[in-house]
């Protein structure tokens, strides 16, 4: 009786250790066929006289590029500033001086005056991109040290860019969207209105006309 016993525990045990062995087995075999490679993605050839070509097209300056060498010259610009929800105006001026660089392919300006009493410069840049059609903005200014950046369109029938883009809030170190209205009023007018948010909500921060000398 005893040896029956025996025989009978080491038969359960073979028996529950091929079954496990057999779970295993299939459990990894499923995790195989549960991971899926990619197939990696084939570019089309393109001739050397193809890619030159589009290179070519990238690099060239066009018409969006001479709208921009338009702005050559020094402005007078009046700043407006609405530090919340209407708030109270404060007011400003300075000077820009915009040119084109790096072979007419970027506008640069450089603004220089007061602001809130104390000396202010500042620089931006501009650029449109002949791949993506959309234009690039960036501005810098001692009054900080982060970097604007912002990007948009151009809508033929406004005569103006809208730009989004973020900024860091230095009070609280947090990210908040900003746009920008850059309107062509005339030859030699030109308005930027920058909105900000405050409390989920968007608001007028800052207006600049610029009148051409």
């Amino acid at each position: 009786m005893k040896k029956l016993t025996t025989t009978l525990a080491i038969i359960t045990l073979c028996f529950v250790s091929c079954k496990k062995e057999v779970k295993e087995e299939s459990a990894t075999a499923k995790d195989s066929l549960a991971v899926k490679t990619e197939e990696p993605l084939i570019e089309e050839p393109i001739d050397s006289a193809a890619q030159m070509k589009a290179w070519q097209e990238y690099a060239t300056p066009g018409n969006p590029h001479k709208m921009m060498a338009d702005e050559v010259g020094t402005w007078n610009c009046d700043m407006t500033f609405w530090t919340e929800p209407n708030g109270k105006a404060e007011k400003s001026t300075t000077t820009a001086e915009i040119k084109m660089v790096l072979g007419g392919r970027y506008q640069e300006a450089v603004y220089k005056g007061t602001m809130m009493g104390q000396p202010f410069e500042g620089k931006s840049t501009l650029a449109y991109n002949n791949a993506s059609q959309e234009y690039t903005t960036t501005f810098i200014d001692n009054m900080g040290t982060g970097m604007m950046v912002a990007m948009g369109k151009y809508n033929e029938a406004a005569k103006s860019m809208e730009f989004k883009g973020e900024m860091v809030n230095p009070v609280n170190g947090e990210k908040s969207p900003y746009r920008e209205v850059y309107t062509i009023v005339d030859p030699k007018t030109r308005k930027m209105e920058m909105f900000d948010m405050k409390n989920g909500s968007e608001y007028k921060s800052m207006e600049i006309v610029m009148k051409k000398k």
